[in-house]
């Protein structure tokens, strides 16, 4: 890696042959004072990260995208980790919009979050969008200790309205997410969108619309389930207090109706 720069001893970004490679790290744990403090919240390039005023006793961290970002070639890392009786909610800035780069191929970008006991995690970013032209390979990876505490939510877009509007379409957007809860496999599924996926846009998959996404609670309250004629359903996932709400919808600000949080 060249051109790279360090914050307290985390490699945060730097030009790779091809593209960008950036990584970003939080970890939070007690304060001893009844709150939750940042030891570490080391980001840069395109993952700029910024501590906001906390819920309750618990710390916030807003995900700034600082440069265009992913675009093809790009590899970018963000870990979360919320030690034991320590709460964190991960928001963000803005939308993550995948975009085409003079290097060949997809982006990639790997998502670590790693909730101790006790501990509290409410992970909810602003809706990732494939921008046509582009393809973006994500996958997050989920780990729970016992009486670990989980709201995660994610948002899925395919193309922006000026990509529809000029009859570009939409990027393809290639999804895993992964959760384990006290060493057991949780959930590990994934979804395949846009074009060159096969029979994205059919029936059984996202038919008309262009939004899908999810709310996965373990341990806190669950949704309400949604209304019949919704696109959407809650499923009670094995083990205790594990539901995933899973819904599609025309576009954002109807898919966010439907999952709520």
């Amino acid at each position: 890696m060249a051109d790279g720069f360090v914050t307290d001893g985390f490699v945060t970004a730097g030009r790779v042959t091809g593209g960008l490679t950036g990584r970003a790290r939080i970890l939070a744990e007690p304060d001893g004072r009844g709150g939750t403090a940042l030891p570490v919240l080391a980001g840069g390039g395109p993952l700029a990260l910024r501590r906001t005023r906390g819920v309750d006793a618990g710390a916030h961290v807003v995900i700034v995208g600082s440069m265009a970002a992913p675009l093809g070639g790009d590899h970018l890392a963000l870990a979360a980790e919320v030690g034991p009786g320590a709460a964190l909610t991960v928001t963000s800035a803005a939308a993550t919009i995948s975009l085409p780069g003079a290097a060949p191929g997809p982006a990639y970008y790997e998502v670590e979050l790693t909730v101790g006991e006790g501990g509290r995690l409410d992970w909810r970013p602003e809706p990732v969008v494939a921008a046509s032209g582009s393809h973006l390979v994500l996958h997050t990876r989920i780990t729970l200790a016992p009486g670990a505490r989980l709201r995660y939510r994610e948002v899925q877009v395919l193309g922006r309205q000026h990509d529809w509007s000029r009859g570009a379409g939409p990027g393809r957007l290639t999804s895993r997410l992964t959760v384990r809860r006290a060493g057991r496999l949780l959930l590990d599924q994934q979804t395949d969108l846009g074009p060159g996926a096969p029979a994205w846009d059919g029936p059984a998959v996202l038919g008309p619309h262009r939004a899908t996404g999810q709310l996965l609670t373990v341990g806190d309250p669950a949704p309400a389930p949604p209304a019949a004629e919704a696109d959407a359903a809650l499923l009670t996932l094995p083990g205790e207090s594990a539901t995933l709400l899973t819904a599609a919808a025309p576009d954002a600000l109807a898919l966010g109706r439907l999952l709520g949080g």
